[in-house]
């Protein structure tokens, strides 16, 4: 069945509610590796002090498997998380309901095997405050030529000059385990046969864990705490196994930064992008 962009602009999703405590705000800071001989760590991780990630906002109010429907005519087998772009307009309390309004934005046509975009937005609030707008962008590897609106080209945010800093973040054997306790249990990251169907020789870290990782290694390697990040962005241009180590390469601008991360020499993230607001 062909791909229906038409459809796919259509949807209308219903109102995702959630309730959230503590314990996940903790786990989710342990899941993106907090917790190991740093005591910077402990105000994400202990009740009596407890501050929330800024990035814990991506696991909350998701429209799950939506997009497998198939009136949607997607190759869902060939489907991958290719962007991740989020900004955080206020901080997230340590425990709440929330509300997630999600739509899609756009549905852009890479051309005959080369795939189609699908940018989905999601906003996160409750009845007085809007916490994130989130922006995930789907590549649909099997979909494109279809007709549709050509995606644009993007340049290279990276610099052609050595970085300014480099920041290297040790990822947990264990660290896909303790992540899908936020709501991603798909097992290609916990079982090995799963992993191993798809290729992989065991089973891979979620890429939304790298970018809970990029917030915290990158916030930090620039002098600023996680809490204050307001905006990042990223592409997962590589596969991350738990116990790898991110080497992240990073340049300042006048609003943060933008930044890569490597294992070893395989690139995991690029075109990253990361903004502060002031301390309070």
């Amino acid at each position: 069945m062909a791909l229906r962009p038409d459809l796919l602009l259509a949807h209308a999703f219903a109102p995702a509610r959630q309730r959230y405590v503590r314990r996940d705000a903790i786990l989710y800071a342990l899941g993106v590796g907090l917790g190991v001989d740093d005591p910077a760590d402990l105000p994400f991780l202990l009740e009596d002090r407890l501050e929330t990630l800024p990035t814990f906002g991506v696991t909350l109010g998701t429209p799950g498997l939506w997009i497998k429907a198939p009136e949607f005519g997607v190759t869902f087998a060939k489907l991958v998380h290719y962007e991740q772009a989020a900004e955080f307009h206020a901080s997230l309390p340590p425990e709440a309901n929330v509300v997630a309004q999600a739509r899609v934005v756009s549905v852009l046509d890479r051309g005959e095997g080369k795939g189609a975009l699908i940018v989905l937005e999601r906003e996160i609030g409750d009845a007085q405050t809007l916490y994130c707008t989130l922006r995930q962008t789907l590549l649909l590897r099997a979909d494109g030529g279809f007709g549709g609106t050509p995606a644009p080209h993007q340049p290279s945010l990276i610099p052609d000059r050595p970085p300014d800093h480099i920041a290297r973040f040790p990822t947990d054997r264990r660290a896909a385990l303790i992540y899908r306790l936020s709501g991603d249990l798909n097992p290609l990251h916990s079982d090995p046969e799963a992993a191993h169907r798809a290729g992989f020789e065991r089973p891979i870290l979620h890429g939304l864990a790298s970018y809970g990782v990029a917030a915290v290694a990158v916030a930090r390697a620039l002098g600023h705490s996680p809490t204050q990040v307001k905006r990042l962005d990223c592409r997962f241009s590589g596969i991350v196994y738990p116990g790898d180590e991110l080497n992240f390469r990073i340049w300042r601008t006048e609003e943060g930064a933008v930044f890569q991360a490597f294992v070893g020499e395989r690139k995991a993230l690029d075109q990253g992008r990361i903004a502060f607001r002031e301390p309070t």
